[in-house]
């Protein structure tokens, strides 16, 4: 299918031939008709993407902060590495649409095959032919809505949400700053709400607009003063909304100049927020934010896994504010067909974006059209032509975010013995450029073509954690290899129907390796020969500063992610069971009473005993200072002592001396796992990591969650 990409790194922008998306629960998969360019928006989003390195971080200075601590603990190679390689990743545009549903997920049962639906949400409602999109950000439309008014409902509710925040009354005097398309629309449902408007630009064509569509009075920005003045009988006006976008700090000055004592300013466009305290304080003006579609925005559980705020307590959310909004357009009470310049095929929507960048000619809304019912030449697998190879190991890729990218990819590019055959992502941008750079056969948004590939021997499952149980089981079903990141289940129902898939194929020569890869570091193979001919057991500490992440994140997600635990503790389970040599057989847990950040599976305690009579201690805070180093291991046994700090720097005690190991980085053994699993494969023989092993540490972990709730000790 046609969608339109572009490339942050290099800024290009393309019209690009890409795999459809795939069904997911909670959500639709639409057939576009319609798209609109939301001029003010995506012109931002391609000139930073323009922008050199150097432009792009003063645009991002979150961003360039981030990159420069990573280099203080990564060093400058290998931070930049991957900064460029995040960079060269392609992004979608768009973020307004509508068509007809094609699929409906789970959980998406109000809407049915052929209806016809407005779509909202950067990174779903994007400018291809077809998308995916959440059941909250997308609506039904009302009999006398066409498709191309409906491709307009994300910045009407963008609009009709700031006019919520502001609580204007009947009758109340209203400045509009800025009359773009949200501008233009904040107008228009003004008057239908019974207000008095001025709208203020400084472009004097869109004055003219906004008078034809209803606006009382208009006033370019060095006359807006005065106007407002007279426009409010010399009290001021009631509510100010500022729909401008840009960096400049004049609107919210002139704002605060021209509101009344006690009125209202909100902001709904990007604007700089430098507020001249004066007129602000004296006035004691109420200045308020507006929050993009409405209640719903940036909350996954609402947008992802489709859960709705009652009615009773949240009135408007961004659905709810998306209905209202088409409502009024089936009511003739906003008007959309004035507000559109330009028209685009999709074959020619890069031509809509240079239009924009060159400022040659006048615009406000540019729609992007598509042809009528061509879903059955939507491929969801698109070949390219390989590189050559002769690789024993054909690999197929199932998921590939940053950690995949970063940590697994690297490695396995320099495998001459790996070929990598297919990529599949959920979304087909990422699967397409990613299957061009690294010379794959094909590219799908489908698993099952990776399943059914029979030039494929071994799948590697990068995806989210919920999904890795089932994806294991259906490679494995289909005769594949398997290496899936950690961790390897979320559930022992799950585990227990893995053990079983395995048990069954492993008589075939499969292997299966999880990415516990720390075991495999040059400090895990050191500490491990140090303690090898140990008599006594050992006694384990191992400390890990794991840092803050928001409690909405997905790892946080029991359902999803499992939480910190069982996503990432499994690796230090795993790292005490190979210095030992011995898997935990007891596990028991406690967690701090409480802390603000609503979170306390992060801030615990996991005793351990293993099966050689060791016994072992994992201290899990999210509460420490950052600059601490955020790994610390220390064993003890048979008069011999080691620590380890972050996986740079080992040190030995025995025999009253000291000895020192330093890697030189931060060397946490993917590539020697990696390497591990390509080899064992190759020669036919057992994987260095047994399923026994592997089958342990994650129950312990799964356990290990148990015991924080009930506070009890589970035998292994």
């Amino acid at each position: 299918m046609k969608q339109v990409i572009q490339n942050f790194r290099s800024g290009v922008l393309k019209v690009d031939d890409v795999p459809p998306p795939s069904l997911r629960d909670h959500g639709l998969l639409v057939e576009n008709r319609v798209s609109l360019i939301s001029a003010g928006t995506e012109k931002s989003t391609v000139q930073v993407a323009q922008k050199n390195l150097l432009g792009k971080a003063m645009e991002r200075p979150e961003m360039a902060r981030k990159v420069l601590r990573a280099i203080q603990k990564d060093g400058l190679k290998d931070t930049l590495k991957r900064v460029f390689e995040r960079l060269d990743t392609p992004a979608a545009l768009g973020y307004s649409c509508a068509g007809t549903v094609l699929g409906v997920g789970q959980d998406a049962s109000q809407f049915s095959v052929g209806d016809r639906v407005a779509c909202a949400g950067q990174n779903y409602a994007s400018h291809a032919e077809i998308v995916f999109v959440p059941k909250h950000l997308c609506v039904k439309l009302p009999t006398n809505v066409d498709f191309e008014d409906a491709s307009f409902v994300t910045v009407g509710a963008i609009a009709l949400q700031g006019i919520r925040q502001a609580e204007p009354r009947l009758g109340d005097r209203v400045a509009v700053v800025g009359l773009g398309l949200i501008g233009q629309l904040t107008i228009q449902m003004l008057k239908a709400s019974g207000c008095r408007v001025l709208g203020s630009d400084p472009d004097l064509s869109k004055c003219d607009l906004a008078l034809q569509l209803g606006a009382d009075q208009v006033a370019s920005p060095s006359t807006l003063i005065d106007v407002a003045a007279s426009f409010s009988e010399g009290q001021g006006v009631d509510i100010v909304i500022v729909t401008a976008s840009t960096k400049d700090n004049g609107p919210v000055e002139v704002a605060g100049a021209i509101a009344r004592r006690k009125g209202v300013v909100v902001v709904v466009g990007a604007v700089g927020m430098n507020l001249p305290r004066e007129p602000y304080y004296k006035k004691e003006l109420d200045f308020r934010l507006s929050m993009s579609y409405g209640p719903g925005r940036y909350d996954s559980a609402y947008e992802e896994k489709g859960q709705d705020y009652p009615i009773s307590y949240v009135r408007w959310t961004e659905n709810r504010n998306m209905v209202a909004f088409l409502d009024l357009v089936n009511d003739s009470k906003v008007k959309l067909k004035p507000l559109i310049t330009h028209r685009f095929d999709i074959e020619d929507a890069k031509d809509a974006y240079t239009m924009m960048m060159e400022n040659a000619v006048p615009y406000l809304g540019i729609v992007i059209t598509y042809p009528m019912d061509q879903v059955a030449r939507h491929s969801r697998v698109i070949e390219f032509t390989p590189k050559k190879s002769t690789g024993s190991i054909t690999l197929g890729l199932i998921g590939a975010g940053n950690h995949v990218k970063d940590m697994l990819l690297p490695p396995l590019r320099d495998m001459k013995q790996v070929a990598i055959v297919g990529i599949c992502t959920a979304t087909g941008v990422n699967a397409k450029a990613l299957g061009e750079k690294l010379g794959a056969s094909y590219c799908t948004t489908d698993p099952q073509a990776v399943f059914e590939d029979a030039t494929m021997n071994t799948v590697l499952i990068g995806t989210r954690h919920d999904s890795h149980a089932s994806l294991v089981i259906r490679a494995l079903q289909a005769g594949k290899h398997v290496f899936v990141e950690k961790p390897l289940c979320l559930t022992e129902q799950e585990l227990d129907q893995i053990a079983t898939s395995y048990q069954d194929h492993s008589r075939k020569g499969l292997h299966l390796m999880v990415g516990l890869n720390r075991r495999f570091s040059s400090h895990g193979q050191k500490a491990r020969a140090f303690f090898l001919d140990r008599k006594n057991p050992l006694v384990m500490i191992y400390r890990v500063n794991a840092g803050r992440i928001p409690p909405d994140h997905w790892t946080q997600d029991l359902t999803v992610g499992g939480g910190r635990i069982i996503g990432e503790g499994c690796h230090f389970v795993d790292y005490m069971q190979a210095v030992c040599g011995a898997p935990p057989v007891s596990v028991h847990a406690t967690r701090v009473a409480h802390d603000a950040s609503g979170i306390t599976d992060d801030q615990c305690v996991m005793s351990l005993a293993f099966k050689d009579g060791s016994i072992g201690s994992l201290i899990y805070t999210a509460g420490g200072d950052t600059t601490l180093p955020k790994e610390w291991f220390e064993a003890h046994g048979d008069g011999k002592s080691l620590t380890m700090t972050d996986f740079v720097t080992s040190e030995f005690y025995a025999q009253g001396r000291k000895t020192q190991f330093t890697s030189g980085k931060r060397d946490k053994g993917f590539a020697q796992e990696l390497t591990q699993f390509v080899e064992a494969i190759e020669q036919g023989r057992p994987p260095s990591m047994r399923f026994e092993e592997i089958y342990a540490v994650t129950r312990t972990c799964l356990l290990a969650v148990e015991s924080l709730r009930t506070g009890a000790l589970y035998d292994v």
